[in-house]
């Protein structure tokens, strides 16, 4: 027997430890000893490339927890910021100072539930969930109950992982911030990255006019996904148009307040959703800070937001998902152990749309 398949032995056997554990009480725990298994992990701050597979402790669900079997796990932003500890603030508010406070990379995940800590009543063991967790680029993942949702009927594995970070901020900027209506003019800068992808689909649903802000070589994907044009911002700059937008939806540029005005409605919405680089404290998320105020002072609505996966939010994209209006474009695959690469192709900007660190062979 080779070590692959031991670990698989080890694994399976794990798992059914675990499952046996699970029905025999509410509030379910592993049982004692050494259950161990493997997971994408880094303890201190580096690039994504210090991302190395290693054997730890399968963890235990407490109160109002889930442990999961994953399946499968979704790459966004995310991991990358929190693999580097960049920006500053992250370390400050909570993630660890000196050292990823998780050393277990990943936060997406798709899986079966495999325990149950005391409290929980939406989830049973066997049960297909999608949701977030800490530490999801592993065999088992600890995530709380609220941050769960029962699988998409019409979405695989790697989709449904692929899911509830891009696509429930997606859903908060395009629903719930803005309010897009049908007929609207919407344009989403970002349109092929893992939220864009989301956000027009999303705004393509709620019958808006969509345009796309992409590169030429991903073009096609956007316009797969619904939008009626793409403008390549390689060739093109988007604030110089002579035409203007009810809706901006900026998944992920630095384009200046100032600049996206110039193109918003005078009774328009712009939604900022992040914001890669900018400066090492707070990265790119300086301009929100300022939208409420400059908002104070013009007829047009400017605003940022914290996205947080609740199970409502899952649970309306799941209808979107099984509605046929939402799916999740999955460019590329990786295997666990290749799960820094898949940060780092990420943050490279070579993934268009979704990727996904699949833990066991998708189904």
């Amino acid at each position: 027997m080779n070590a692959s398949t031991t670990a698989q032995a080890a694994a399976a056997a794990s798992a059914a430890t675990i499952a046996a554990a699970a029905s025999a009480s509410d509030a379910t725990s592993i049982t004692e000893g050494d259950t161990t298994m493997r997971a994408a992990v880094q303890r201190r701050y580096a690039g994504p490339e210090e991302i190395h597979l290693d054997t730890v402790p399968v963890p235990q669900p407490g109160d109002g927890e889930v442990l999961v079997e994953v399946h499968a796990a979704g790459v966004d932003r995310g991991v990358w910021h929190l693999a580097t500890g960049r920006p500053l603030v992250i370390r400050a508010i909570g993630f660890g100072l000196r050292r990823p406070k998780q050393p277990v990379q990943g936060s997406d995940l798709a899986g079966v539930v495999s325990a149950v800590g005391a409290g929980v009543t939406r989830f049973a063991v066997g049960d297909e969930v999608f949701g977030t967790a800490d530490g999801s680029f592993a065999q088992f993942a600890i995530a709380k109950e609220e941050r769960l949702a029962l699988r998409p009927e019409a979405a695989g594995i790697a989709d449904a992982a692929a899911m509830p970070v891009s696509a429930v901020t997606a859903l908060q900027a395009v629903q719930d911030c803005a309010k897009v209506e049908a007929g609207q003019r919407v344009l989403i800068l970002g349109a092929s990255g893992g939220v864009g992808s989301f956000a027009v689909q999303i705004a393509v649903a709620a019958g808006a006019h969509v345009t796309g802000v992409a590169s030429a070589a991903k073009a096609e994907l956007v316009l797969e996904l619904g939008a009626e044009r793409v403008i390549d911002y390689r060739t093109t700059e988007v604030t110089e148009l002579d035409e203007s937008f009810d809706v901006i939806i900026d998944a992920g540029s630095l384009t200046s307040l100032r600049r996206l005005r110039r193109i918003l409605s005078p009774t328009g919405t712009l939604v900022m959703v992040g914001g890669e680089g900018g400066d090492a404290l707070v990265g790119g998320s300086g301009r929100t800070l300022w939208a409420p105020l400059v908002s104070l002072f013009a007829s047009q609505r400017l605003m940022g937001f914290v996205s947080a996966t609740t199970t409502e939010r899952l649970e309306r994209v799941r209808d979107l998902v099984d509605a046929g209006s939402v799916r999740a474009a999955v460019s590329r695959t990786y295997p666990l152990e290749r799960a820094g690469d898949a940060v780092t192709d990420l943050a490279a900007g070579i993934v268009s749309g979704k990727a996904a660190v699949l833990v066991r062979d998708a189904r």
